[in-house]
């Protein structure tokens, strides 16, 4: 309150001079009504006028508010006079500068400015140069007059849309919900981005004592000793819980699907004991493409061990986006350790299983040190063997994957490559 007296009084000592006793009083009750409660008695403390004197100018003020605003007793300037508009004297200013600011001329082979940064100081370079003697801040105003703001680029376009796209995300909701009522197992499957692991900058700030933030490299080249984390998720849709494999290797099918299967060994056969199928759901591309054979390989594998029918919907092409782990459990990890250097893989896996939300999430992580070679073929007969039943419905987006042993798997090994 002692800084909102000396605040005042600096501005009414200022302003004092120019002002008669009504605008005194204004100014005063203006202040005093800034201030909300209490607003009163410290403007008076601070500019030495009485409490009644203040409070019949908030009365002025409400009527002036009521009726028409209050007009000034006598000009100050003649009419007419101060400096013209810039637009006043250069009538052709503006129409120079839409052209050279409008979207459609920014391919146009005649636009002076086809491929530069258009700043305002180089607009205003560009404008002086055609004759329009201005200055980047006179550019400035013009552009917002004419309703121009800066505005970063928007992800809206998602190329080409295949035919049956929506009728694809209504199969997929239409088999996630049978699978829901039966009490079997829906997931979502999909790799993080790959993270640089060392003292690196990561978006995003958090509290530290000011001016002593956390120290990390100049550039993000990576260490080879350290090298990089890459995070394969599973999302447990009914369970609102998830599994990532922090891997070292490389983002492979085989690592696909060796993360999926330490889902189940950990949480999914502990959730639903008495599953019989499960239902994948996964982006087209990547490790898990929906034309990848190896993918469907390891897939069969992963049926053999667990006894499970594995059912898979694959997203359409560009759409990515909308796959359910994006948005329910990654989005998530990155908030947990924004503005965190990912120190070591410890660092990395901690992080990820310390993630919650409000509404329940859980997530489990571990290291995944194996090394997963790319560059793996999968000729014609291996293919010709899996027990791959496509669905009618697209069946390059859908199909199920049968076990090929007559029950499940008593003892389950560690992971799937001890199966082979």
């Amino acid at each position: 309150m002692v800084d909102d007296e000396f605040k005042i009084a600096e501005k009414y000592e200022a302003l004092c001079g120019v002002m008669d006793e009504q605008m005194r009083r204004l100014w005063s009750a203006t202040e005093a009504r800034a201030l909300g409660y209490g607003g009163v008695s410290t403007v008076a403390r601070a500019v030495g006028l009485t409490r009644p004197t203040i409070t019949a100018g908030m009365k002025e003020l409400g009527e002036a508010r009521q009726l028409a605003p209050m007009a000034p007793k006598h000009r100050v300037r003649r009419e007419g006079a101060g400096r013209p508009r810039v637009t006043d004297i250069d009538a052709g200013l503006r129409p120079a500068l839409e052209e050279l600011v409008e979207p459609a001329t920014r391919g146009h082979p005649m636009s002076p400015l086809r491929w530069t940064c258009k700043s305002v100081r180089t607009l205003a370079t560009e404008l002086t140069r055609q004759g329009h003697a201005v200055s980047h801040q006179t550019v400035s105003e013009v552009l917002q007059n004419l309703g121009y703001s800066l505005q970063a680029n928007r992800k809206t376009r998602e190329g080409s849309e295949h035919p049956d796209r929506n009728a694809q995300f209504e199969h997929i909701a239409r088999r996630a919900k049978e699978f829901q009522q039966r009490s079997q197992p829906v997931i979502s499957v999909d790799t993080k981005k790959k993270e640089l692991v060392g003292d690196f900058k990561n978006s995003g700030r958090e509290w530290h004592p000011q001016g002593r933030p956390p120290a990390v490299r100049v550039h993000d080249f990576q260490d080879d000793e350290l090298g990089k984390a890459i995070p394969y998720g599973v999302y447990d849709l009914g369970a609102n819980a998830g599994w990532v494999s922090v891997g070292i290797d490389h983002d492979t099918p085989e690592f696909a699907v060796e993360s999926i299967y330490c889902w189940w060994r950990q949480m999914g056969r502990k959730t639903y004991p008495e599953a019989r199928d499960l239902l994948i759901t996964a982006d087209g591309g990547g490790s898990n493409g929906s034309r990848t054979r190896l993918w469907k390989v390891a897939l069969q594998r992963l049926a053999d061990v667990t006894g499970l029918k594995i059912g898979v919907c694959h997203f359409p092409p560009g759409t990515s986006k909308w796959n359910k782990i994006e948005h329910r459990m990654f989005c998530h990890i990155t908030r947990n350790w924004r503005g965190r250097p990912l120190e070591s893989l410890e660092v990395v896996v901690n992080l990820i299983a310390s993630t919650t939300t409000t509404k329940g999430l859980r997530v489990r992580a571990a290291l995944d040190t194996d090394e997963y070679p790319t560059g793996i073929k999968v000729d014609d007969a291996t293919m010709a063997s899996l027990h791959l039943i496509p669905d009618e419905f697209h069946g390059e987006w859908n199909y199920a994957i049968i076990p090929t042993g007559s029950g499940r798997i008593s003892k389950q090994p560690r992971t799937l490559r001890a199966k082979l």
